[in-house]
């Protein structure tokens, strides 16, 4: 049965994206079965993962509205070993159908059960925003994997991120947790980084992954030629930090 984990942080521009689709193409790597699901309607982890949201005859709007089934709307991305479940702009309307709608936050959760016996990882790309959509994702993950950079700011974030999934587990889903703090575009040449990172370390403690994400300008390059890090230029720094990464959270799962 898949593990199922959302990619989350109230912040933005923290690298969410990024994770998503180089983790999931770390873990297709070393032989996990993978379905991606882009949860943001601007549709960048569908587009970074090798598939042209342009195209898509189906998306996860129509999972949500419950007008087809993810069988059906899901797409192979071949150069990246792994499923995509897209998203478009379209996704963005599905907010204001959804308000009327019984369920409204179990929608997605009900529509993954039908395909959790096919994957051993199911990665939910979130909004920034907390809204309907990222409810759907935190209702339907066992856990969640925050990237963070180690800014000041990012821990006020944090913090916000803490309190939003506290009530999401209390009132809808008791099975989320957050599976690990992951320490991104870190540079160790910054001593405001090395200290942010050191609090982290001693306030959570084994919640922080050991694997920390470089700075890296191939990781940064990868999404205009719509391919993961992990892909376009295996040998890169950031690249093999992800498939490390990838490693870490299949021997974290088994402590589940």
């Amino acid at each position: 049965m898949a593990k199922i984990f959302c990619v989350a942080n109230q912040k933005g521009g923290v690298g969410k994206t990024t994770t998503t689709v180089n983790l999931a193409a770390g873990l297709a790597k070393v032989g996990q079965r993978v379905l991606m699901v882009d949860l943001d309607p601007q549709g960048n982890a569908t587009m970074g993962s090798g598939v042209d949201k342009r195209q898509l005859e189906l998306t996860i709007y129509d999972v949500l509205l419950e007008s087809a089934s993810i069988g059906e709307a899901r797409v192979r991305s071949e150069k990246c070993g792994y499923d995509v479940l897209g998203a478009n702009r379209e996704l963005a309307g599905a907010e204001v159908e959804m308000v009327d709608i019984e369920r409204r936050e179990k929608r997605l959760k009900t529509a993954l059960a039908e395909v959790q016996a096919q994957y051993d990882f199911i990665l939910i790309d979130c909004p920034p925003s907390l809204s309907m959509l990222t409810l759907n994702g935190l209702c339907a993950a066992h856990g969640v994997v925050v990237p963070m950079q180690c800014e000041y700011f990012a821990l006020e974030g944090l913090t916000d991120l803490v309190n939003t999934i506290k009530q999401v587990h209390a009132n809808l889903n008791p099975d989320l947790a957050i599976i690990g703090l992951l320490r991104v575009m870190f540079d160790p040449r910054i001593t405001l980084q090395q200290q942010v990172s050191d609090q982290l370390k001693s306030h959570f403690g084994d919640k922080v992954f050991n694997t920390v994400i470089p700075r890296n300008v191939r990781l940064a390059e990868a999404p205009s030629y719509g391919l993961p890090g992990v892909v376009f230029d295996p040998a890169a720094k950031g690249s093999q930090a992800y498939v490390e990464f990838a490693r870490e959270m299949v021997e974290r799962i088994k402590t589940l």
